[in-house]
């Protein structure tokens, strides 16, 4: 047995099940392994940045990690941008990339780089100098590591640069898995302190992010709540929470730093579990960078690697909540809207007509928009732009279709995102993925618009507005999706794209909406 079949063998006995793949050369000795050992998944994408976005969904969708398969240097860099997501979204995922033998890289051949130096910028561990002896271990060490919680932002992202001759190299056959790692448990004095906190008064919030924003952890910050009184709040871009009738109703803070301010006014302890202090997208000018009232204590309950969701059970008891009611979302009936397309009717077309149990990935203001309305219609799992660097909605959605074939995905994307990463529609009909995209098509990085308008500018010129407007020429979405083998249509008004919603929730397979509207945030 060769280290790639060695490796490929080591990673499905820990629990691999898929690999997204966009292979090269270098990496031909691993493609056989993938041959040889049918038990993991290997899905083709066209480009980079759909391999590493369907990952991020995948692992989002089941808590383990999923293999890219990229190409030396250039390969990875492809697919950084939605890593960066992947790492803010504490995602487990392994990268294998690709390299010349050692004997090779001396050489300076045409794809040669600095992989490791790229490698640093999303990795919390990383391996270059693998062996075929070793190569098996590395993996199964790459897969423990994107399960063991690390703090900050550092992710939990594992890549393995393979050597050529580290796959082609007799190896001595599979390594065992190693044991799962654990959640530390939050200290018995960070319980104390914020129990005297709230025990003593005063307006507390509890920001509740990462595994925070599990079910489990948030049905017990919601009978807190009702015990004393405090608020609760997801952070902006959760990677995940799941939301709809019957699940915890928790309310998310905003976007812009303003709303942000706002929504905490009054707040004289916030409480972070798992997050940090909240921060402003951006910078501005006579805007604090960080996020909370003047006079406000914070304090911290549990970090991003801790185990939440005990923290806060051990809270409530502490605090006499564990018998407390917690609050749920409630159903509602939202009826279907009629007229032009502008936010407040795609907002109410696609929370009137929600399948039940589906799975959102956005990647738009307009779906980051629609996420309150949806909570009062069916349950649902909401999977975040997370890093800010969009072209990840269509990927992600790859992933969380691999994922759960038995759920109905819905990914909202923005003209502009959905333009980087067009081609995860490729992969969605190749393997017949059950995914309805909609394309909020105003023709504009709308985002922008608005940003330019907080400089103060109210007298757009023409070079600005050129820098903005993506509709000169203005985008085919639906026949460049049917280029890709996925059939669509286009809304002109609520009552087509209702019709279209509901029509491509009772297709098997992909299925695409041009929405023709203004959506602003």
């Amino acid at each position: 047995m060769n280290g790639a079949t060695a490796l490929i063998n080591t990673l499905a006995d820990c629990g691999v099940e898929f690999c997204i793949a966009n292979p090269g050369t270098s990496e031909m000795h691993l493609v056989q392994g993938l041959d040889a050992v049918p038990r993991v998944r290997s899905v083709l994408a066209l480009f980079e940045g759909v391999c590493t976005g369907a990952a991020d969904g995948i692992g989002r969708m089941t808590g383990k990690p999923a293999a890219t398969l990229l190409h030396l240097g250039p390969g990875m860099a492809n697919g950084i941008a939605n890593l960066h997501n992947a790492r803010r979204a504490n995602t487990p995922m392994i990268n294998i990339v690709g390299n010349h033998p050692n004997f090779h890289v001396g050489y300076d051949a045409p794809l040669t780089s600095n992989i490791d130096t790229l490698a640093r910028n999303f990795s919390c561990w990383l391996k270059s100098e693998s062996t075929a002896a070793t190569l098996a271990q590395d993996g199964a060490d790459a897969y423990t590591a994107t399960l063991r919680q690390t703090p900050g932002s550092t992710g939990q992202i594992a890549t393995l640069i393979m050597g050529a001759d580290a796959a082609w190299g007799e190896s001595a056959g599979p390594a065992k898995p190693n044991a799962l790692p654990q959640r530390p448990k939050v200290d018995e004095t960070a319980i104390e302190e914020v129990a005297k906190l709230v025990n003593k008064g005063g307006k507390t919030a509890f920001l509740l992010e990462h595994h925070a924003a599990e079910q489990s952890a948030m049905s017990a910050a919601s009978k807190i709540a009702s015990k004393t009184g405090s608020k609760l709040f997801n952070g902006t871009f959760p990677a995940r929470v799941d939301g709809g009738p019957g699940r915890v109703e928790i309310e998310r803070l905003p976007y812009f730093p303003e709303q942000v301010l706002s929504a905490l006014k009054g707040i004289e302890n916030l409480i972070l579990v798992g997050g940090e202090i909240p921060a402003s997208f951006f910078a501005y000018k006579n805007t604090p960078g960080q996020l909370i009232p003047k006079g406000c204590q914070v304090t911290r309950l549990a970090s991003i690697e801790e185990d939440a969701a005990d923290a806060l059970e051990r809270l409530a008891d502490r605090l006499g909540a564990s018998n407390n009611p917690v609050s749920y979302f409630e159903k509602k009936e939202i009826e279907k809207p009629s007229g032009e397309l502008n936010t407040k009717t795609i907002i109410q077309s696609l929370a009137a007509t929600l399948p039940e149990n589906v799975i959102v990935c956005t990647d738009s203001g307009g779906g980051n928009a629609a996420h309150p309305l949806c909570q009062n219609t069916t349950q649902n799992s909401w999977l975040s732009l997370t890093g800010g660097a969009i072209g990840q909605g269509g990927p992600c959605s790859v992933g969380a279709a691999l994922a759960c074939p038995d759920q109905r995905v819905l990914a909202m994307l923005g003209d502009g995102g959905a333009a980087y990463t067009i081609q995860a529609l490729w992969t969605q009909a190749r393997e017949n993925l059950d995914v309805t995209t909609i394309i909020f098509a105003n023709n504009s990085y709308n985002i922008l618009n608005v940003e330019y308008g907080r400089l103060g500018v109210t007298d757009v010129g023409e070079i600005a507005a050129s820098l903005f407007d993506i509709g000169n020429p203005s985008i085919d979405w639906v026949a460049l999706a049917k280029g890709f083998g996925v059939e669509g249509g286009k809304a002109e008004t609520a009552e087509d794209l209702c019709t279209l919603l509901e029509k491509s929730y009772r297709t098997p397979g992909p299925f695409i909406i041009q929405a023709n509207g203004e959506l602003r945030r």
